[in-house]
Protein backbone atom coordinates (compact mmCIF):
# COMPACT_ATOMS: atom_id res chain seq x y z
CA UNK A 1 0.00 0.00 0.00
CA UNK A 2 1.38 3.58 -0.51
CA UNK A 3 0.95 6.44 1.62
CA UNK A 4 -0.56 9.79 0.66
CA UNK A 5 2.34 12.15 0.75
CA UNK A 6 1.18 15.29 3.81
CA UNK A 7 3.93 18.38 2.42
CA UNK A 8 2.67 21.17 2.44
CA UNK A 9 5.12 21.51 -1.54
CA UNK A 10 2.83 19.08 -2.75
CA UNK A 11 -0.11 20.52 -2.00
CA UNK A 12 -1.14 23.04 -5.32
CA UNK A 13 -4.17 24.89 -3.04
CA UNK A 14 -1.68 25.71 -0.06
CA UNK A 15 0.98 27.04 -2.35
CA UNK A 16 -1.63 29.34 -4.37
CA UNK A 17 -3.18 31.19 -0.93
CA UNK A 18 0.52 31.41 0.56
CA UNK A 19 1.57 33.25 -3.16
CA UNK A 20 -1.75 34.91 -3.00
CA UNK A 21 -1.46 36.33 0.86
CA UNK A 22 1.99 37.31 0.55
CA UNK A 23 0.86 39.34 -2.68
CA UNK A 24 -1.69 41.14 -0.54
CA UNK A 25 0.33 41.62 2.00
CA UNK A 26 3.18 43.39 -0.26
CA UNK A 27 0.57 45.57 -1.99
CA UNK A 28 -0.79 46.27 1.43
CA UNK A 29 2.63 47.37 2.51
CA UNK A 30 3.12 49.69 -0.64
CA UNK A 31 -0.02 51.32 -0.79
CA UNK A 32 0.69 52.40 3.18
CA UNK A 33 4.14 53.30 2.98
CA UNK A 34 3.71 56.83 2.59
CA UNK A 35 2.12 56.86 5.95
CA UNK A 36 4.25 54.38 7.58
CA UNK A 37 4.09 51.02 8.09
CA UNK A 38 2.38 49.08 10.57
CA UNK A 39 3.50 47.81 13.66
CA UNK A 40 6.42 49.92 13.51
CA UNK A 41 6.36 52.64 16.80
CA UNK A 42 6.60 56.22 16.00
CA UNK A 43 6.43 59.62 18.48
CA UNK A 44 3.40 61.49 17.54
CA UNK A 45 2.95 65.31 18.04
CA UNK A 46 0.96 68.53 16.82
CA UNK A 47 2.33 71.30 15.09
CA UNK A 48 0.70 74.60 14.96
CA UNK A 49 1.20 76.67 11.91
CA UNK A 50 0.27 80.27 10.06
CA UNK A 51 -1.46 78.14 7.26
CA UNK A 52 -0.80 74.79 5.59
CA UNK A 53 1.20 76.76 2.71
CA UNK A 54 -0.15 74.03 0.17
CA UNK A 55 0.85 70.75 2.27
CA UNK A 56 -0.51 67.56 1.82
CA UNK A 57 -1.24 64.44 3.82
CA UNK A 58 2.59 62.71 3.35
CA UNK A 59 4.56 65.16 2.64
CA UNK A 60 7.97 64.69 4.69
CA UNK A 61 8.90 65.66 7.94
CA UNK A 62 12.91 66.07 7.92
CA UNK A 63 15.61 67.58 10.74
CA UNK A 64 18.91 68.51 9.29
CA UNK A 65 17.72 67.42 5.21
CA UNK A 66 16.94 63.92 7.20
CA UNK A 67 13.42 62.08 6.83
CA UNK A 68 12.83 61.87 9.81
CA UNK A 69 8.49 61.42 9.61
CA UNK A 70 5.73 62.27 7.70
CA UNK A 71 2.50 64.35 8.04
CA UNK A 72 -0.13 62.25 9.02
CA UNK A 73 -3.05 64.70 9.23
CA UNK A 74 -3.96 68.74 8.35
CA UNK A 75 -6.70 70.25 10.15
CA UNK A 76 -7.71 73.62 10.37
CA UNK A 77 -7.82 75.47 14.29
CA UNK A 78 -10.27 78.44 14.01
CA UNK A 79 -9.41 81.17 17.10
CA UNK A 80 -11.50 83.35 19.19
CA UNK A 81 -11.09 86.48 17.18
CA UNK A 82 -11.93 84.90 14.24
CA UNK A 83 -8.83 84.05 12.56
CA UNK A 84 -7.78 80.13 11.33
CA UNK A 85 -4.38 78.45 10.98
CA UNK A 86 -3.38 74.71 10.87
CA UNK A 87 -2.69 72.35 12.95
CA UNK A 88 -0.81 69.64 11.50
CA UNK A 89 -0.42 65.77 12.84
CA UNK A 90 3.29 64.14 12.29
CA UNK A 91 4.74 60.86 13.07
CA UNK A 92 8.17 60.83 14.10
CA UNK A 93 10.86 58.16 14.62
CA UNK A 94 11.22 57.23 18.06
CA UNK A 95 15.05 58.30 18.17
CA UNK A 96 13.99 61.74 17.71
CA UNK A 97 11.87 61.65 21.24
CA UNK A 98 11.42 63.70 22.85
CA UNK A 99 11.23 66.89 20.71
CA UNK A 100 13.03 70.07 22.99
CA UNK A 101 9.89 72.46 23.78
CA UNK A 102 11.88 75.74 22.32
CA UNK A 103 12.38 73.89 18.63
CA UNK A 104 11.10 75.64 15.17
CA UNK A 105 9.31 74.40 12.43
CA UNK A 106 9.47 75.77 8.71
CA UNK A 107 7.48 74.84 5.47
CA UNK A 108 10.02 74.75 2.85
CA UNK A 109 10.04 74.18 -0.60
CA UNK A 110 10.78 70.82 -1.96
CA UNK A 111 11.53 71.58 -5.46
CA UNK A 112 10.24 74.25 -8.01
CA UNK A 113 7.12 73.00 -9.16
CA UNK A 114 5.45 73.23 -5.45
CA UNK A 115 6.30 70.48 -3.38
CA UNK A 116 6.92 71.10 0.00
CA UNK A 117 8.11 69.91 3.33
CA UNK A 118 8.39 70.68 6.98
CA UNK A 119 11.52 71.35 8.19
CA UNK A 120 12.07 70.85 12.12
CA UNK A 121 14.96 72.85 13.80
CA UNK A 122 15.53 71.10 17.55
CA UNK A 123 16.14 73.52 20.58
CA UNK A 124 18.10 73.21 23.54
CA UNK A 125 15.33 73.52 26.25
CA UNK A 126 15.45 70.56 28.89
CA UNK A 127 12.16 70.17 28.87
CA UNK A 128 11.11 67.67 25.60
CA UNK A 129 7.29 67.93 24.18
CA UNK A 130 5.32 64.66 25.50
CA UNK A 131 3.10 61.98 23.04
CA UNK A 132 0.81 63.71 21.96
CA UNK A 133 1.98 67.22 22.78
CA UNK A 134 1.50 69.88 20.89
CA UNK A 135 4.50 72.94 19.41
CA UNK A 136 2.60 76.00 19.66
CA UNK A 137 2.15 78.94 16.73
CA UNK A 138 4.99 80.85 18.00
CA UNK A 139 7.58 78.09 17.40
CA UNK A 140 6.30 78.46 13.76
CA UNK A 141 9.57 81.14 12.51
CA UNK A 142 11.07 81.91 10.60
CA UNK A 143 7.76 83.21 8.43
CA UNK A 144 8.50 81.31 4.94
CA UNK A 145 8.17 83.57 1.61
CA UNK A 146 6.67 81.76 -1.35
CA UNK A 147 7.99 82.36 -4.37
CA UNK A 148 4.50 83.93 -5.69
CA UNK A 149 4.84 86.37 -2.26
CA UNK A 150 8.55 87.08 -3.47
CA UNK A 151 7.35 87.96 -7.21
CA UNK A 152 3.73 89.62 -6.29
CA UNK A 153 5.60 92.27 -5.40
CA UNK A 154 6.49 93.57 -8.52
CA UNK A 155 3.31 94.43 -9.37
CA UNK A 156 2.30 97.09 -12.11
CA UNK A 157 2.79 100.40 -10.07
CA UNK A 158 6.12 99.11 -8.60
CA UNK A 159 7.29 98.09 -11.68
CA UNK A 160 6.34 101.46 -13.66
CA UNK A 161 8.01 103.16 -10.63
CA UNK A 162 11.22 100.98 -11.01
CA UNK A 163 11.28 102.05 -14.65
CA UNK A 164 11.12 105.91 -13.45
CA UNK A 165 13.58 105.77 -10.65
CA UNK A 166 16.38 104.58 -12.98
CA UNK A 167 15.39 107.17 -15.52
CA UNK A 168 15.73 109.61 -12.43
CA UNK A 169 18.74 107.92 -11.40
CA UNK A 170 20.37 107.95 -15.04
CA UNK A 171 19.45 111.41 -15.77
CA UNK A 172 21.50 112.67 -12.16
CA UNK A 173 24.47 110.67 -13.05
CA UNK A 174 24.70 111.43 -16.19
CA UNK A 175 27.37 113.89 -17.34
CA UNK A 176 28.73 114.28 -13.43
CA UNK A 177 31.78 112.06 -12.97
CA UNK A 178 34.12 114.61 -11.92
CA UNK A 179 31.71 115.52 -9.17
CA UNK A 180 31.40 112.23 -8.17
CA UNK A 181 35.22 111.63 -8.02
CA UNK A 182 35.10 115.05 -5.91
CA UNK A 183 32.67 113.66 -3.67
CA UNK A 184 34.58 110.36 -3.18
CA UNK A 185 38.10 112.03 -2.04
CA UNK A 186 35.65 114.35 0.28
CA UNK A 187 34.47 110.76 2.06
CA UNK A 188 37.71 110.12 2.54
CA UNK A 189 38.40 111.83 5.79
CA UNK A 190 35.06 110.17 7.13
CA UNK A 191 35.96 106.80 6.65
CA UNK A 192 39.28 107.24 8.47
CA UNK A 193 37.52 109.08 11.16
CA UNK A 194 34.78 106.19 11.32
CA UNK A 195 37.30 103.43 11.08
CA UNK A 196 37.79 104.00 15.02
CA UNK A 197 33.70 104.66 16.00
CA UNK A 198 33.59 101.02 14.15
CA UNK A 199 35.96 99.38 16.57
CA UNK A 200 34.36 100.61 19.58
CA UNK A 201 31.02 99.43 18.06
CA UNK A 202 32.71 96.11 16.98
CA UNK A 203 34.25 95.49 20.29
CA UNK A 204 32.34 92.67 22.62
CA UNK A 205 31.68 94.79 25.71
CA UNK A 206 29.53 96.96 23.58
CA UNK A 207 27.30 94.71 23.41
CA UNK A 208 26.03 95.44 19.86
CA UNK A 209 24.83 91.95 19.13
CA UNK A 210 22.34 91.78 22.22
CA UNK A 211 20.99 95.14 20.86
CA UNK A 212 19.87 93.53 17.44
CA UNK A 213 18.66 90.66 19.43
CA UNK A 214 16.40 93.10 21.17
CA UNK A 215 15.03 94.39 18.32
CA UNK A 216 14.32 90.78 16.83
CA UNK A 217 12.30 89.96 19.91
CA UNK A 218 10.47 93.47 20.06
CA UNK A 219 9.83 93.02 16.31
CA UNK A 220 8.89 89.25 17.16
CA UNK A 221 6.68 90.51 19.79
CA UNK A 222 4.99 93.05 17.95
CA UNK A 223 4.43 91.14 14.22
CA UNK A 224 1.06 89.00 15.46
CA UNK A 225 -0.51 92.95 16.29
CA UNK A 226 0.73 94.36 13.14
CA UNK A 227 -2.33 94.70 11.34
CA UNK A 228 -3.79 95.97 14.34
CA UNK A 229 -1.34 98.84 14.83
CA UNK A 230 -1.50 99.70 11.11
CA UNK A 231 -5.49 99.64 11.49
CA UNK A 232 -4.84 102.15 14.50
CA UNK A 233 -2.14 104.53 12.86
CA UNK A 234 -4.87 104.68 9.73
CA UNK A 235 -8.32 105.34 12.17
CA UNK A 236 -5.87 108.02 13.82
CA UNK A 237 -5.04 109.72 10.46
CA UNK A 238 -9.03 109.57 10.05
CA UNK A 239 -9.39 111.05 13.56
CA UNK A 240 -6.55 113.88 12.57
CA UNK A 241 -7.68 114.72 9.47
CA UNK A 242 -11.14 114.94 10.89
CA UNK A 243 -10.12 117.41 13.47
CA UNK A 244 -8.32 119.39 10.81
CA UNK A 245 -11.20 120.73 9.01
CA UNK A 246 -12.40 121.60 12.73
CA UNK A 247 -9.50 123.13 13.86
CA UNK A 248 -9.88 126.77 13.22
CA UNK A 249 -11.85 128.44 14.75
CA UNK A 250 -13.90 125.60 16.37
CA UNK A 251 -11.33 123.87 18.38
CA UNK A 252 -8.91 126.63 19.48
CA UNK A 253 -12.20 128.45 20.20
CA UNK A 254 -13.23 125.48 22.47
CA UNK A 255 -9.46 125.59 23.89
CA UNK A 256 -9.32 129.44 24.50
CA UNK A 257 -12.96 128.56 26.29
CA UNK A 258 -11.71 126.00 27.99
CA UNK A 259 -9.87 127.80 31.29
CA UNK A 260 -13.01 130.37 31.93
CA UNK A 261 -15.58 127.39 31.50
CA UNK A 262 -12.99 125.64 33.97
CA UNK A 263 -13.63 128.12 36.94
CA UNK A 264 -17.13 128.54 36.63
CA UNK A 265 -17.50 124.76 36.84
CA UNK A 266 -15.40 125.70 40.10
CA UNK A 267 -17.30 127.66 41.69
CA UNK A 268 -20.90 126.58 40.80
CA UNK A 269 -20.56 123.00 40.96
CA UNK A 270 -20.43 123.09 45.04
CA UNK A 271 -23.84 125.01 45.17
CA UNK A 272 -25.04 122.35 42.61
CA UNK A 273 -23.87 119.62 44.65
CA UNK A 274 -26.98 119.36 47.17
CA UNK A 275 -29.51 119.45 44.52
CA UNK A 276 -28.20 116.98 42.04
CA UNK A 277 -27.77 114.64 45.37
CA UNK A 278 -31.55 114.92 45.75
CA UNK A 279 -32.61 114.44 42.16
CA UNK A 280 -30.54 111.51 41.80
CA UNK A 281 -32.24 110.27 45.02
CA UNK A 282 -35.71 110.85 43.51
CA UNK A 283 -35.00 109.29 39.84
CA UNK A 284 -33.58 106.06 41.93
CA UNK A 285 -37.20 106.38 44.27
CA UNK A 286 -39.01 106.31 40.81
CA UNK A 287 -36.91 103.74 38.76
CA UNK A 288 -39.21 100.66 39.86
CA UNK A 289 -42.12 102.46 38.89
CA UNK A 290 -40.99 103.64 35.96
CA UNK A 291 -40.02 100.53 34.82
CA UNK A 292 -42.98 99.13 34.88
CA UNK A 293 -45.19 101.87 33.13
CA UNK A 294 -42.74 101.79 30.07
CA UNK A 295 -43.84 98.46 29.61
CA UNK A 296 -47.47 98.70 30.21
CA UNK A 297 -47.75 102.44 29.11
CA UNK A 298 -48.77 102.09 25.57
CA UNK A 299 -51.26 99.23 26.30
CA UNK A 300 -52.91 101.32 28.84
CA UNK A 301 -53.21 104.24 26.59
CA UNK A 302 -54.77 102.03 23.60
CA UNK A 303 -56.93 100.53 26.51
CA UNK A 304 -58.26 103.53 27.52
CA UNK A 305 -58.93 105.38 24.15
CA UNK A 306 -60.61 102.37 22.78
CA UNK A 307 -61.96 101.00 25.69
CA UNK A 308 -64.55 103.30 26.43
CA UNK A 309 -66.34 103.58 22.96
CA UNK A 310 -66.45 99.79 22.55
CA UNK A 311 -67.83 99.02 26.15
CA UNK A 312 -71.00 101.37 25.02
CA UNK A 313 -71.55 99.47 21.60
CA UNK A 314 -71.21 95.67 23.16
CA UNK A 315 -74.49 95.72 24.15
CA UNK A 316 -75.54 95.70 20.38
CA UNK A 317 -72.66 93.52 19.28
CA UNK A 318 -73.98 90.66 21.39
CA UNK A 319 -77.39 91.17 20.07
CA UNK A 320 -76.25 90.85 16.19
CA UNK A 321 -73.17 88.13 17.27
CA UNK A 322 -76.22 85.97 18.44
CA UNK A 323 -77.84 85.93 15.40
CA UNK A 324 -74.37 85.41 13.08
CA UNK A 325 -73.63 82.73 15.42
CA UNK A 326 -77.53 80.46 14.88
CA UNK A 327 -76.86 81.41 11.10
CA UNK A 328 -73.38 79.82 11.14
CA UNK A 329 -75.14 76.95 13.01
CA UNK A 330 -77.91 76.78 10.40
CA UNK A 331 -75.26 76.66 7.91
CA UNK A 332 -73.06 73.79 9.17
CA UNK A 333 -76.50 71.59 10.01
CA UNK A 334 -77.15 72.07 6.17
CA UNK A 335 -76.50 67.92 4.85
CA UNK A 336 -75.59 70.49 0.99
CA UNK A 337 -72.76 72.09 2.89
CA UNK A 338 -70.51 69.17 3.63
CA UNK A 339 -71.16 67.75 -0.52
CA UNK A 340 -70.21 71.57 -1.33
CA UNK A 341 -66.85 71.55 0.74
CA UNK A 342 -66.01 67.83 -0.65
CA UNK A 343 -66.79 69.29 -4.44
CA UNK A 344 -64.31 72.25 -3.66
CA UNK A 345 -61.49 69.86 -2.04
CA UNK A 346 -61.72 68.02 -4.84
CA UNK A 347 -61.40 70.93 -7.44
CA UNK A 348 -58.76 72.07 -5.89
CA UNK A 349 -56.46 69.00 -6.00
CA UNK A 350 -57.81 68.47 -9.29
CA UNK A 351 -56.51 71.96 -10.07
CA UNK A 352 -52.94 72.13 -7.72
CA UNK A 353 -50.51 70.44 -10.03
CA UNK A 354 -52.06 73.13 -13.67
CA UNK A 355 -51.87 76.36 -11.02
CA UNK A 356 -48.42 74.81 -10.01
CA UNK A 357 -47.21 74.56 -13.54
CA UNK A 358 -48.95 77.96 -14.22
CA UNK A 359 -47.75 80.15 -11.16
CA UNK A 360 -43.92 79.33 -12.35
CA UNK A 361 -44.45 80.08 -15.63
CA UNK A 362 -46.33 83.47 -14.72
CA UNK A 363 -43.42 83.99 -11.56
CA UNK A 364 -40.50 83.14 -13.73
CA UNK A 365 -41.57 84.36 -17.29
CA UNK A 366 -44.58 86.71 -16.82
CA UNK A 367 -45.85 84.63 -19.55
CA UNK A 368 -49.70 84.55 -18.56
CA UNK A 369 -49.58 88.58 -17.76
CA UNK A 370 -48.02 88.49 -21.61
CA UNK A 371 -50.63 86.36 -22.93
CA UNK A 372 -53.30 88.55 -21.65
CA UNK A 373 -51.80 92.13 -23.05
CA UNK A 374 -50.60 90.96 -26.10
CA UNK A 375 -54.55 89.82 -26.55
CA UNK A 376 -55.73 93.12 -25.46
CA UNK A 377 -53.13 94.90 -28.25
CA UNK A 378 -54.26 92.40 -30.66
CA UNK A 379 -57.61 94.53 -31.16
CA UNK A 380 -56.13 97.89 -30.11
CA UNK A 381 -55.97 99.93 -33.27
CA UNK A 382 -59.06 100.93 -35.22
CA UNK A 383 -61.63 103.91 -36.07
CA UNK A 384 -64.16 105.39 -34.03
CA UNK A 385 -66.74 102.82 -36.64
CA UNK A 386 -64.54 99.78 -34.69
CA UNK A 387 -60.82 97.62 -34.07
CA UNK A 388 -59.44 95.62 -36.86
CA UNK A 389 -57.24 92.90 -35.70
CA UNK A 390 -53.37 92.74 -37.22
CA UNK A 391 -51.70 90.06 -38.41
CA UNK A 392 -48.70 89.92 -40.83
CA UNK A 393 -47.78 87.26 -43.26
CA UNK A 394 -44.24 85.24 -42.80
CA UNK A 395 -42.96 84.66 -45.91
CA UNK A 396 -41.13 80.60 -45.37
CA UNK A 397 -37.94 79.63 -47.93
CA UNK A 398 -38.28 77.56 -50.75
CA UNK A 399 -36.47 74.19 -50.97
CA UNK A 400 -36.02 71.05 -50.30
CA UNK A 401 -37.88 69.33 -47.19
CA UNK A 402 -39.16 73.25 -47.00
CA UNK A 403 -42.06 73.68 -45.06
CA UNK A 404 -44.62 75.25 -47.83
CA UNK A 405 -45.32 71.47 -48.64
CA UNK A 406 -44.70 67.90 -48.15
CA UNK A 407 -40.65 67.12 -47.08
CA UNK A 408 -38.99 63.68 -45.99
CA UNK A 409 -37.68 64.98 -43.35
CA UNK A 410 -36.13 68.15 -41.33
CA UNK A 411 -34.98 70.89 -44.02
CA UNK A 412 -31.23 71.20 -43.28
CA UNK A 413 -30.04 72.80 -46.54
CA UNK A 414 -29.62 76.32 -48.42
CA UNK A 415 -32.67 76.74 -50.98
CA UNK A 416 -30.51 78.38 -54.03
CA UNK A 417 -30.28 82.24 -53.97
CA UNK A 418 -31.87 82.09 -50.07
CA UNK A 419 -28.17 81.06 -49.00
CA UNK A 420 -27.00 84.17 -49.81
CA UNK A 421 -28.83 86.87 -48.10
CA UNK A 422 -28.99 84.53 -44.46
CA UNK A 423 -32.03 83.09 -45.00
CA UNK A 424 -30.92 79.26 -45.81
CA UNK A 425 -33.67 76.49 -45.68
CA UNK A 426 -33.25 75.22 -42.13
CA UNK A 427 -36.06 73.82 -39.91
CA UNK A 428 -36.68 75.95 -36.50
CA UNK A 429 -38.81 74.55 -34.74
CA UNK A 430 -39.40 73.99 -30.35
CA UNK A 431 -42.81 72.15 -30.07
CA UNK A 432 -42.27 71.93 -26.36
CA UNK A 433 -40.07 74.90 -25.64
CA UNK A 434 -39.13 75.73 -21.76
CA UNK A 435 -41.40 78.37 -19.98
CA UNK A 436 -40.06 78.65 -16.62
CA UNK A 437 -42.20 75.29 -14.69
CA UNK A 438 -41.29 73.57 -11.68
CA UNK A 439 -37.95 71.70 -12.34
CA UNK A 440 -37.01 73.77 -15.85
CA UNK A 441 -34.36 76.41 -13.75
CA UNK A 442 -36.64 79.43 -13.97
CA UNK A 443 -35.45 79.17 -18.08
CA UNK A 444 -38.04 81.28 -20.18
CA UNK A 445 -37.12 80.13 -24.00
CA UNK A 446 -40.83 80.18 -25.12
CA UNK A 447 -40.31 83.33 -27.61
CA UNK A 448 -37.04 84.09 -26.89
CA UNK A 449 -35.50 81.74 -28.88
CA UNK A 450 -32.42 83.55 -31.20
CA UNK A 451 -32.43 82.69 -34.94
CA UNK A 452 -29.23 80.64 -36.02
CA UNK A 453 -28.35 80.97 -39.37
CA UNK A 454 -27.67 77.94 -41.39
CA UNK A 455 -28.08 75.72 -38.81
CA UNK A 456 -31.24 73.06 -38.32
CA UNK A 457 -32.13 73.59 -34.47
CA UNK A 458 -35.28 71.48 -33.41
CA UNK A 459 -36.37 71.78 -29.81
CA UNK A 460 -34.85 73.97 -27.06
CA UNK A 461 -31.22 76.13 -28.62
CA UNK A 462 -28.57 75.00 -27.43
CA UNK A 463 -26.59 77.82 -25.01
CA UNK A 464 -29.55 79.79 -24.82
CA UNK A 465 -30.80 80.49 -21.11
CA UNK A 466 -33.16 83.67 -20.83
CA UNK A 467 -34.51 84.13 -17.20
CA UNK A 468 -36.85 86.86 -18.03
CA UNK A 469 -39.63 88.04 -20.92
CA UNK A 470 -41.42 91.15 -21.07
CA UNK A 471 -42.32 92.87 -17.84
CA UNK A 472 -43.70 96.56 -18.85
CA UNK A 473 -47.06 95.95 -21.13
CA UNK A 474 -47.92 98.11 -24.18
CA UNK A 475 -50.06 100.62 -23.88
CA UNK A 476 -53.26 100.34 -25.65
CA UNK A 477 -53.98 102.15 -29.04
CA UNK A 478 -50.70 103.68 -28.87
CA UNK A 479 -47.65 100.93 -28.89
CA UNK A 480 -47.41 97.51 -30.51
CA UNK A 481 -47.73 94.52 -27.92
CA UNK A 482 -44.37 94.06 -26.64
CA UNK A 483 -42.91 90.66 -27.25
Amino acid sequence: MNRRSTSVAANPVLIGAATVLVVIVAVFLAYNANNGLPFVPTYNIWLQMPNASNLVTGNEVRIGGDRVGIIDKIEPQTHKDGSVTARLHVKLETNVKPLPADSTVIVRPRSTIGLKYVELTPGRSSRGIPEGGTLPLRNATPRPVEFDDFFSMFDRPTRAANQVNLREFGDALAGRGTSINEAIVALDPLTKNAIPVLKNLADPQTRLGQLFQALEQTAAAVAPVGEQQGQLFRNLATTFDAFDAIAIPYLQDTISGGPAALDTAIRSFPIERPLLANAAGFFRDLQPGARALRASAPALATAFEVGTTQVRRAASLNHELALTLRSLQDFAQDPQVPLGIHGLRHTVEALTPTVNNLAFAQLNCNYIALLFNNAASLESQGTSEGTWIRSMPLALPDGANSELGPSSAPADGPAGAAAVDGTANHLHANPYPLVGAKGQNGICMAGNERYLDNQLVIGNPAGQSPRSTARVPAVLNDLPPVR
